[in-house]
């Protein structure tokens, strides 16, 4: 399955980054791309949606908490939302769920 990835900026600058599909290896860095254009832009927040994410792989859940760690770093606040349920669970079990801001 292809990712596909949508990013809007709204006008006071809160981005969001939207994943549809597997975020494996062979794709993390297209992720990291998207993410990283919408902070080089002057993001005052992210979110990243992961609604239509079925798998990650630890390649890009890096991509995540590397965002998050660069946010944290700008004053910026990145939160992932919306993880499926075997997401969430991979998440869970690595510890990352209050690292990535994700509601419980």
């Amino acid at each position: 399955m292809a990712l596909t990835i949508t990013t809007t900026i709204a006008e006071d600058l809160a981005a969001a980054v939207a994943a549809e599909g597997e975020v494996d290896v062979s794709c993390a860095s297209d992720l990291r791309a998207a993410i990283n254009a919408v902070l080089d832009e002057g993001a005052t927040s992210l979110v990243i949606d992961l609604a239509q994410v079925p798998y990650i792989d630890s390649t890009g859940i890096g991509v995540l908490v590397g965002a998050a760690h660069r946010g944290a770093e700008a004053g910026i606040s990145v939160r992932v939302a919306n993880p499926q349920r075997n997401v969430r669970r991979v998440l869970d079990m690595l510890g990352v769920v209050n690292e990535l801001g994700i509601d419980e």
